[in-house]
């Protein structure tokens, strides 16, 4: 399928193809909710920790005898029933790494920006670099592609990047600016527009469309 091409002045350049392996499947949701489930997990530091009553400090000797005080009995002063004993249950340190097969992970990307697509959230310009690392420039560039509705969480992705752009555009907080090759479902699902550059989408085109699937 073909799209508008803009330049950097938002003015139409022509038409650029997008892979319909790509770019026109039909949405796995099912597929998309495994991958933004594994990201989140592998996410995870694994580090929370609790201390068991075979752990936290205090004596092991039976705080009173067993009949005769009138108190209920108590075995230790560690034990979870006190204050300052043991955690029952609590967590410990593990890995909450999530493997997600390679076809799976990216029928999620392709399923995501055909999505992307059909929601008209989804530009294409060409190839671009800032003047300087100053942040206005790439700011002008941001706000003449995307409504006001959309500068919550706006993704440039190019191929090829640039030193420039890439420091221009991190002081908005708003705008992201990634590589075609590093591209991820959880990102890419919760952006609320996609800016790609015309060598990007050569690159999306050629690296995605050798995973086939079914057409919408």
């Amino acid at each position: 399928m073909n799209v508008t091409l803009y330049d950097i002045n938002g003015n139409e350049k022509g038409q650029i193809e997008l892979s319909d392996d790509v770019f026109g499947i039909k949405p796995n949701k099912s597929v998309i909710y495994y991958a933004l489930k594994a990201e989140h997990a592998n996410k995870r530091q694994g580090t929370a920790s609790t201390k068991g009553r075979s752990e936290v400090s205090g004596s092991g000797a039976k705080p009173w005898r067993q009949k005769g005080t009138g108190r209920a009995r108590a075995g230790s002063r560690r034990s979870p029933v006190w204050i300052g004993g043991g955690t029952v249950f609590g967590p410990k340190p593990r890995d909450y790494t999530v493997k997600l097969p390679k076809k799976m992970r990216r029928l999620s990307i392709k399923s995501i920006l055909s999505q992307k697509l059909r929601d008209n959230k989804i530009k294409v310009v060409e190839d671009f670099k800032v003047d300087s690392s100053k942040t206005r420039d790439f700011y002008s560039i941001a706000n003449r592609f995307t409504n006001e509705d959309d500068r919550k969480r706006v993704i440039f992705i190019d191929y090829n990047i640039n030193e420039l752009n890439k420091r221009a555009s991190k002081n908005i907080p708003w705008v992201m600016y990634y590589n075609a090759d590093t591209l991820n479902s959880k990102d890419l699902y919760y952006s609320t527009q996609l800016i790609l550059t015309e060598s990007a989408v050569k690159r999306i085109n050629e690296k995605y469309s050798k995973v086939t699937t079914k057409k919408a």
